[in-house]
């Protein structure tokens, strides 16, 4: 479940938790029911001296339980300084998850496919690992695990597409691109909720989204003048990453129609998270396999000269072999992003837990503008840099003021 988050807040993904699907924690508190009966108290001239002294003594108790739980100045200072501890750690982990994508892929721009899988199959041991230890600690049980798997199958069908796509296309973008171009997530997102899901969103909501798409379109036009940042890409590079965002946001979908048959189907029990990303991993890792043939007669490479392709994408990975000069960075900048991009999901889920889901969607909106200035600068690796244009910026610009529009419209409702 990798994400570029997407692909990877894609990704996720969290969990690939892509970044405007998270589910909220909400604090049930008990209500009383339309037919309850008042409570009548009765008080007779003998002993309402009794029922006095009993009722101060009760206020007094009250009034000291109260005084005890109030939390102290200090307390409250210390939970708000673990919070903007969190949440500064998780904009930094988004940074440094954005740019390690692109640098993770500089030794590795002839081996997508390779990176793509190897990333697949570390997830699987990953999420299996803490299933099982989750199933052994009893917070994972048996009805959890025996819920259909056809829903997996379609999850683990689309995101392989989408990253295997979103490695193919994100080798060959320019980086500050690559954060623009991913954000199309949201737009294909809140599209695909509406067809399956029966979603109904606020006219905030749909303009926010306009206006992401509207940045993303005057960020990618912004190409066609020589010397632009998109001046010597193909369009088949960028309309093919925003393909791939179109999977993994259909792919956060299904997840979503899982989560909410499942508490049907547990008798409103939560299902655990875990179940649904291993076995989602495990099938996207079966797809990326099947799918390397196709994929890379795409690239040309015959089916005959896959075992050979592999080989080769694993010497390099490995910096060894004949490619060992077109493959500094390798393996240390890979290992580096598939570390960085685990640690950010653990730190947003956190995040969701201890304040908002919305609260981490603006973090990560926060981490797009700053990401795409990071990737223009000359970088260990990509020492050219990249110049952005007016119109670029602008285009960025439109997109993070949909991004907040539609993230602030959240947190009001």
């Amino acid at each position: 479940m990798a994400h570029s988050l997407t692909s990877s807040f894609h990704s996720t993904s969290f969990f690939f938790f892509p970044p405007s699907s998270f589910n909220t924690p909400k604090l049930l508190l008990p209500t009383m029911s339309s037919n309850s009966q008042p409570l009548h108290l009765k008080f007779s001239h003998t002993n309402r001296t009794r029922t006095t002294t009993t009722t101060n003594n009760n206020r007094l108790k009250i009034r000291a339980s109260s005084s005890s739980d109030d939390p102290s100045p200090s307390t409250s200072s210390g939970t708000n300084l673990i919070l903007f501890s969190s949440a500064a750690i998780t904009v930094s982990l988004a940074l440094a998850n954005r740019v390690l994508y692109k640098l993770a892929l500089v030794p590795m721009k002839d081996y997508p496919f390779f990176l793509a899988q190897f990333t697949t199959f570390g997830y699987v041991v990953v999420y299996f690992s803490m299933l099982y230890i989750r199933y052994r600690a009893g917070i994972v049980s048996d009805e959890m695990l025996a819920i259909p798997k056809l829903r997996f199958v379609a999850i683990g069908f689309l995101e392989a597409l989408g990253v295997a796509t979103g490695m193919f296309a994100a080798a060959v973008l320019p980086g500050p691109v690559i954060p623009v171009l991913s954000q199309t997530f949201l737009v294909w997102q809140l599209m695909i909720s509406i067809l399956l899901l029966g979603r109904r969103y606020s006219i905030n909501q749909l303009v926010g989204c306009l206006l992401v798409a509207t940045g993303v379109v005057v960020a990618i036009t912004s190409g066609s003048n020589t010397g632009q940042v998109l001046s010597e890409v193909e369009f088949f590079w960028p309309a093919l990453m925003i393909v791939s965002s179109a999977f993994q946001a259909a792919a956060s979908v299904i997840k979503e129609s899982v989560f909410i048959d499942s508490a049907i189907r547990l008798k409103q029990k939560s299902l655990d998270i875990f179940v649904v990303n291993s076995f989602g991993s495990g099938f996207q890792a079966l797809f990326v396999l099947l799918f390397l043939p196709f994929l890379s007669n795409l690239k040309g490479i015959p089916f005959v000269q896959l075992p050979s392709y592999l080989k080769s994408g694993a010497g390099c990975f490995l910096n060894l072999g004949a490619h060992k000069s077109s493959c500094d960075g390798a393996p240390w900048l890979p290992l580096l992003y598939i570390a960085t991009n685990l640690t950010f999901n653990i730190s947003l889920l956190n995040v969701v837990k201890t304040s908002s889901a919305v609260v981490a969607s603006l973090m990560v909106m926060l981490s797009v503008p700053i990401s795409v200035v990071i990737l223009s600068l000359p970088l260990p690796y990509l020492p050219e840099g990249t110049s952005l244009s007016p119109v670029f910026v602008l285009g960025c610009a439109i997109l993070v003021s949909g991004l907040y529009l539609y993230n602030s419209t959240k947190a009001k409702k």
